[in-house]
């Protein structure tokens, strides 16, 4: 018998990966939209499409935040809308929980759960998640 990564595991090192494809040198994150097991979407934060990325031209600042990025949350939703692949009801592993614009769009986008491999600034998700009915599941300890 061979060992074998349970499921969140799977999705969490498939989002790890994912996430080295990331342009912006302060945070790599990685994210993958899954439903009934099955890989739907991915994403990783870089800069818009077409313009040059903060690892070619550094990062642009606003309150100690890159603001030149989409995060990997959004783009892994905006893959699923750009090739028409539904993605409600769906479960969204990241490698870093989603900041409070990304949670909305999760929420919004009909996802069902978050499982993250590291807490990321934003604690009013907790509340939120749990008045939309969001799954919040913290993987950093498995």
């Amino acid at each position: 018998m061979t060992d074998r990564v349970d499921w969140h595991r799977y999705f969490m090192n498939i989002a790890g990966e994912v996430a080295s494809r990331a342009t912006c040198p302060r945070k790599h994150v990685g994210a993958v939209i899954v439903r009934d097991k099955r890989l739907l979407s991915t994403g990783y934060n870089g800069s818009l499409r077409g313009l040059p990325h903060c690892d070619e031209v550094g990062c642009l600042m606003e309150d100690g935040h890159c603001i030149a990025t989409v995060h990997a949350e959004a783009n892994a939703i905006l893959q699923a809308a750009m090739n028409g692949v539904r993605i409600e009801g769906g479960e969204i592993y990241t490698t870093a929980s989603p900041c409070w614009n990304c949670f909305k769009l999760v929420a919004n986008a009909g996802l069902v759960a978050v499982y993250f491999g590291e807490f990321y600034r934003e604690p009013r998700i907790h509340d939120y998640a749990d008045r939309v009915g969001i799954r919040l599941v913290d993987l950093s300890a498995r």
